[in-house]
């Protein structure tokens, strides 16, 4: 159950830096529940993606899924890492119109939330029920980006790429652990 949470906390991380740039940035208050919305529930169901492909073609990587999830979940972190050291433009220049400010939104939430597709993959060696880890990954990700939101609009420009930092170094984390367990 551990590594779930900590798999949803990783997970989370991409969506909460995107949420507190979008509060330093100044956006509507509304944001502040949709936001969490959008993301949890988009990271959930690309979670919920990711594990039922895995489950079609389980058996044929049975034997090397430990290095399948080492690999995926080390280029997923490895990738939000380097993207948190160049640094995010501002994702939602010219959103005027409620149409696009709602392709903005979507944009987001898919954006933030591809990596779950693929970590979904690796549910099946994380030692949690799939729909346990679904759940957690949903509620941890709506709750994260509340508060970077809030803490966006509070804290100002101090934030950084930290949150993004943190959520490639835990999915690596995760890869190494799973690779030593399946060794």
């Amino acid at each position: 159950m551990l590594e779930a949470l900590i798999l949803s906390f990783g997970l989370a991380m991409d969506a909460t830096a995107v949420s507190a740039a979008r509060g330093l940035a100044g956006h509507g208050r509304h944001e502040v529940a949709l936001l969490p919305l959008l993301f949890g529930g988009f990271q959930s169901g690309m979670s919920m993606l990711g594990w039922l492909g895995a489950r079609w073609a389980g058996s044929y990587i049975e034997r090397w899924q430990h290095w399948v999830a080492f690999v995926l979940l080390v280029l997923i972190g490895g990738k939000m890492l380097v993207d948190a050291w160049r640094g995010d433009p501002d994702p939602d220049a010219g959103e005027r119109r409620p149409a696009t400010r709602a392709a903005v939104y979507l944009g987001l939430a898919l954006a933030t939330s591809i990596d779950a597709a693929a970590a979904g993959v690796t549910l099946p060696l994380v030692p949690a029920d799939p729909f346990v880890a679904i759940i957690l990954i949903g509620a941890v990700t709506a709750a994260c980006s509340a508060l970077g939101f809030v803490a966006g609009r509070a804290l100002g420009r101090r934030l950084g790429s930290g949150p993004a930092l943190l959520g490639g170094v835990a999915l690596v984390a995760i890869g190494i652990q799973i690779l030593i367990r399946g060794l």
